[in-house]
């Protein structure tokens, strides 16, 4: 299967910043004004339930999405509010939905990194991590949280990033998925926060499980979510794929690989892409089938390990 044509992204999402939408009975969203490469149209926030109700992800440090997500639920109780991971897109507006809730806040823990930093590693590569944040309760793989009508099971996700939690609802079949599966796109998984290795397997992860529907924290509702989490699997088989057999033609480093690889990327994504590619390129090495010399690290050069 080729890289272009297997997964069927879906860039149809009419909603407005700032208007909040029911999308099924007992969920509601609100999309913040934060559009760019990384996040689409924005990040999108959801609610849970009708009269006592979860607020997830209350998205980046912007009042205006905080006040829309609080006149959205005006005359409703927030009981609870889950973030699900903490990239700045994510979870910086948590205090001021909490402030004005007192409603407690649950995730997986504070921000890390998937590995150590190596010595050459000088910046995080990602769009920026919230290193403020820190939960009231902290949850993790299996624990279950129940509200007014709801119930919320936690789903160890990381890959996109150490801390990554999706939230499923197994009565209604639903899962709400941050960013670890988008519609639009194919999500970043950029090493030291991230890590090829743990995408790979929390992909696996929700394939095997029953929900159908997913939530992302970016873009359309996805339907079929086990198809579709099957069809991104393919993809970075792919990907890897894509790698190796430009390694079969000699060694060579990342900028070569991403122009390869790569055709007609938008090149504000380009440097995103680099470090995709170093993401697959850990993941070899760890399996002793592509060889550098040191750390596998964003500048290095690689070979096949028998070459």
């Amino acid at each position: 299967m080729s890289d272009n044509d297997d997964v069927p992204f879906n860039r149809n999402f009419p909603l407005h910043p700032g208007v909040v939408e029911e999308v099924r009975p007992g969920v509601r969203r609100v999309l913040c004004n934060n559009p760019s490469p990384f996040t689409f149209t924005g990040t999108v926030s959801y609610i849970v339930g009708t009269g006592n109700v979860a607020i997830i992800d209350p998205g980046p440090d912007d009042e205006a999405h905080a006040a829309a997500l609080l006149d959205a639920v005006r005359g409703e109780t927030v009981s609870h509010i889950f973030v699900t991971h903490t990239h700045r897109d994510h979870s910086p507006n948590t205090p001021r939905i909490k402030q004005a809730t007192g409603a407690p806040v649950y995730a997986e823990g504070p921000h890390r990194a998937s590995r150590p930093r190596f010595e050459s590693e000088k910046h995080n590569p990602e769009s920026g991590s919230d290193r403020d944040f820190v939960p009231d309760v902290r949850i993790a793989h299996g624990d279950v949280v129940e509200g007014a009508g709801w119930r919320l099971e936690a789903v160890a996700t990381p890959g996109h990033t150490a801390n990554h939690l999706a939230f499923a609802w197994p009565e209604r079949k639903f899962s709400f998925v941050g960013d670890h599966v988008m519609g639009w796109s194919t999500s970043i998984v950029a090493p030291p926060d991230g890590s090829m290795i743990d995408y790979m397997e929390s992909l696996d992860r929700l394939a095997a499980r029953e929900e159908d529907l997913y939530f992302s924290g970016h873009g359309p509702e996805i339907p079929e979510g086990q198809r579709f989490v099957r069809f991104l699997i393919r993809h970075r088989k792919a990907r890897e794929a894509s790698i190796l057999h430009r390694l079969a033609k000699g060694e060579t480093d990342i900028p070569n690989m991403v122009r390869a690889i790569y055709i007609g990327i938008d090149p504000r994504l380009t440097t995103a892409a680099g470090y995709s590619v170093l993401a697959h390129l850990e993941d070899l090495v760890a399996r002793g089938v592509v060889a550098t010399d040191g750390d596998p690290v964003i500048g290095g050069t690689y070979r096949m390990a028998n070459g």
